[in-house]
């Protein structure tokens, strides 16, 4: 098993306020988003310190980014210009679109780099926990450095499945498809049931989607 270890402590970004006509509730909206995502993180890791992400990345062996895809080659860039990474320090991240080349930035500063998508609904709860024992993580690394990716995969629970570099996108869209239709089926079935009265439809319609889905797969 994988024994890197991991630095206990818990990012959440800080900006300046914005400067439009509305900037104030903005940057109230903003502060209110801060206070609740440190709740949480008290609630999810009692006792770890909230610090700045490039403080987090030069103290940590293991670097974990949980951010939307969109966010992640300008994070990788400017955690590059601030010097943040450690030779050695392992750069995992979660976006299903993106390989391993998404850290290429910081490939010159000794990262070895990791691409693990779990593949589960998020919730930002415990909840995640017990969905993790029974998922699938995509693997995606150099061959060299892969037996890491799956060890990691192992010790969250999950199974790891590899997933190549070049294979990433096609991937990303089908978890996406799977998502999306899963949803809007369900909630179209639910909304027909709502419309004939029935006060508890997802109670209704939960036994069978089980089924249909288990069946399929």
């Amino acid at each position: 098993a994988c024994e890197q270890r991991v630095a206990t402590a818990v990012a959440i970004g800080k900006r300046a306020p914005d400067q439009h006509a509305d900037g104030e509730g903005q940057q109230r909206d903003r502060e209110r988003g801060l206070r609740l995502g440190a709740a949480r993180a008290e609630v999810m890791l009692p006792g770890v310190p909230i610090l700045e992400v490039a403080e987090i990345v030069r103290r940590s062996e293991l670097v974990l980014f949980a951010i939307p895809g969109d966010q992640l080659a300008e994070l990788v860039g400017g955690l590059t210009a601030l010097g943040a990474w450690q030779p050695g320090q392992i750069a995992v991240h979660t976006a299903p679109e993106h390989g391993y080349g998404v850290f290429a930035p910081a490939l010159a500063s000794g990262v070895i780099p990791l691409a693990l998508h779990p593949a589960i609904v998020f919730t930002g709860t415990s909840l995640d926990l017990s969905r993790l024992s029974n998922a699938t993580v995509a693997v995606t690394a150099p061959a060299p450095v892969l037996p890491i990716g799956q060890a990691l995969a192992v010790e969250m629970g999950a199974e790891p499945v590899v997933v190549r570099e070049q294979d990433r996108a096609a991937y990303a869209e089908a978890m996406a498809a799977a998502t999306e239709f899963s949803r809007a089926v369900v909630r179209q079935a639910v909304d027909a049931m709502r419309a004939i009265g029935l006060e508890r439809p997802d109670r209704a319609i939960e036994g069978v989607v089980r089924a249909a889905i288990e069946e399929e797969l």
